[in-house]
Order: structure tokens, then C-alpha cells, then sequence
């Protein structure tokens, strides 16, 4: 019952900015939920089983976060939800995370992320991904994208589960990796603000809105991808590859 109840305050915090990407949904978003098909990619190249523009067409790869905390690595498996770790592929490369801040974490609850530093940024990524099924759920350290209480919601947001959240499962909310390495810094991210920092200020203003209101917020500085297991194959450049000076 305690997300739920914080539930009220994020959406009404949210309601000015379009479409809120912050969980759980309402109990009424439950009976939302359809029954979920995998899809063909569409004509952007996001949303089905096929992969194109270098990212990995099954498989594993890892990004490292060094953040204002530390350092953490999150393992991603497309296997899991590869609409959603596609997009997560492509931000990380896009370079998105960089300078953002972990803008709601909610102790014993959940650590969320996915709004840029700069709001131009966003128009980039406005078009929403389709639901997934649920293959691998919301267990202490998995990462999942945050959605809002209709179908098709994911974008940018994304959220680490601080305990098991089990109980997301049955929402519809789709894990695409786990944090492999430095848990205890995720753990460590500043707390002090909760849901305080306002997604829409945050989408229209970006850091500056951030840095003004809110100083000791736990910051992304890099995110960058450091392993996949397709690196070799001409396609996929790894970060030490002179394709890739990231």
C-alpha cells in the first residue's frame, strides 16, 4: 500500500508535463494492461524483435554510471525486453544520462533517473515504446522503465529497485537488466528530496530548474557502454575500440 499511496503525489506533481513516466501506476492502470504481443520494429527502428543502427540483436552488454556517489555497472539483457533494452542501447550512446540527475529516489523504494540535463534533448526521444511481458520482474537491484498509468508509456525514465518491488510485476513493468557491480553506491544516492523535484519543471527547465531547487541531488556525470558480447563483429564497437572514443 505505501507506493500506491506515493503514487497520488507523483502524478499530481507530474499532471502539467504530458505524460508522467513515474510508477507505480494507479490500481485503475491495472485493468489498463493488455495482453502484450512482440511487434516487428517500426519504420524508426524501435519497438519489435529485429535490431538495427549497431545495436545488438541478442545478447548482453554493460554500462558503467560514474556518478557524484561512485561507480555502478548495470548488466542488460535484450532477452529479457529488447524493445526496451534497445532504447536504452541507443541513449546510453546518444550520450543522454550524461550530467543528469537521479531526480526521485524514494528509500526502500526505488532510485529514478531519465530526464536530461538539457529539455531539447527530449524531442529526440519523443516517440513512446510498446509494452513488453514481464520475463524478468522488479527485484532489489533491477532496472526497469518507468511508464505511466496508460499502455505504450515507456520513453526515457528508468528506475532501480532499491528492494524486492514484486508486487510491479503484475503492472506490466518489465525489468531489462540488473546492477552487477556497485549496489552500495545506488544505495548511497541522496534520498533528502524523495519526489520533491517536479518532472515537468524538470522537462521544461532541466538542470537549471535542478541545481537551483535542489544542490545535493546524486548526479550522473557518464554512462557509457564498456561490454557487449557482440563487440567483435564489426557492428558494435566496444568503449575501447577507436570506432568509439566513448
Amino acid at each position: 500500500m505505501r507506493c500506491l499511496s506515493l503514487l497520488v503525489c507523483v502524478l499530481a506533481a507530474g499532471c502539467t508535463s504530458g505524460v508522467d513516466d513515474s510508477i507505480p501506476p494507479t490500481l485503475d492502470a491495472i485493468n489498463e494492461i493488455q495482453e502484450i504481443r512482440q511487434t516487428e520494429h517500426s519504420a524508426s527502428g524501435e519497438g519489435g524483435l529485429a535490431s538495427t543502427d549497431g545495436v545488438p540483436r541478442s545478447g548482453v552488454f554493460q554500462v558503467e554510471f560514474v556518478t557524484t556517489e561512485g561507480r555502478f555497472v548495470m548488466e542488460i539483457h535484450r532477452d529479457w525486453a529488447p524493445i526496451g533494452a534497445d532504447r536504452f542501447y541507443r541513449l546510453v550512446k546518444d550520450r543522454f544520462f550524461d550530467d543528469s540527475a537521479f531526480f526521485r529516489v524514494v528509500s526502500d523504494f526505488v532510485v529514478q533517473f531519465g530526464l536530461p540535463a538539457d529539455p531539447a534533448a527530449l524531442s529526440r526521444w519523443s516517440r513512446n515504446l510498446k509494452d513488453e511481458p514481464v520475463i524478468q520482474g522488479n527485484r532489489r537491484g533491477y532496472v526497469t522503465f518507468a511508464k505511466a498509468s496508460m499502455p505504450n508509456s515507456r520513453s526515457t525514465q528508468l528506475f532501480i529497485n532499491l528492494k524486492d518491488n514484486s508486487n510491479l510485476d503484475a503492472m506490466g513493468f518489465a525489468a531489462i537488466g540488473r546492477v552487477i557491480e556497485g549496489m552500495d553506491v545506488v544505495d548511497r544516492l541522496n534520498a533528502e528530496y524523495g519526489e520533491a523535484p517536479d518532472q515537468g519543471r524538470i522537462r521544461a527547465e532541466g538542470n537549471a530548474y535542478l541545481r537551483s531547487r535542489f544542490p545535493s541531488l546524486s548526479w550522473i556525470q557518464t554512462a557509457r557502454v564498456i561490454e557487449d558480447d557482440l563487440a567483435d563483429d564489426g557492428r558494435i564497437p566496444s568503449s575501447g575500440s577507436s570506432k568509439d572514443s566513448s
